[in-house]
């Protein structure tokens, strides 16, 4: 494919995968946003107090794309309920959302195609990421916190990510509940990892620098 044909695939799957974000947000409760939203301090008593919309979409993000154990993940409850033609580009990409894969990643380079070469520091496996705004203004070397999809042959984010540098990187290395020894699929999958990097990320001002589109 051209570059012209991988971004305009790229527009196609991006703008459905927004849809269904906003459709997910219905399966969400409250009270599961004031639980995720306790975690960053956001939250006194029943009432939000997230001083920024980038601070809610993290809370957003953990409220969709995890769960407490023995409990369904709201993405989980919209898929059953969507009912989307199979093999339909919705259907694929909302397949490819549900398993997204949370870690830190570093951009190494540019594709020679589009988009961006990334490396998995927990999984230590490269991939092939398209998102034209990182593209542009993300500096080689920079590292980042997120989900990655693959509805084509290249992945795409999942709408969040959070920048990290090496103190961030350190202060959730202590955070007991978010880092453990063992597999580093079972520890970047484990939802505590998510949190801890979200909750240094607010913590440190780094959010303060975000915006989400």
């Amino acid at each position: 494919m051209t570059r012209a044909e991988v971004l305009d695939r790229y527009r196609q799957l991006r703008a459905i995968n927004a849809r269904h974000h906003s459709a997910a947000l219905k399966f969400v409760s409250r009270q599961a946003v004031l639980e995720q939203a306790r975690r960053f301090g956001l939250a006194q008593g029943q009432m939000l107090v997230a001083e920024s919309e980038e601070e809610m979409t993290l809370v957003f993000d953990l409220a969709l794309y995890t769960a407490r154990e023995g409990r369904s993940r709201a993405l989980d409850r919209y898929a059953r309920a969507a009912q989307l033609p199979p093999g339909s580009d919705e259907a694929l990409v909302l397949e490819a959302m549900r398993h997204a894969r949370f870690s830190v990643r570093r951009i190494e380079r540019r594709h020679e195609t589009a988009g961006l070469v990334v490396t998995d520091v927990v999984r230590e496996a490269q991939d092939w990421l398209v998102d034209e705004r990182l593209e542009a203004s993300a500096p080689e070397g920079m590292a980042f916190a997120g989900r990655l999809c693959r509805p084509a042959d290249f992945a795409m984010t999942c709408g969040v990510i959070v920048p990290v540098d090496r103190d961030l990187i350190k202060e959730v290395t202590l955070d007991t509940f978010a880092w453990r020894r063992g597999d580093p699929e079972h520890v970047a999958e484990d939802p505590r990892f998510a949190t801890a990097i979200y909750r240094a990320a607010i913590e440190s001002g780094l959010m303060d620098h975000v915006a989400y589109e």
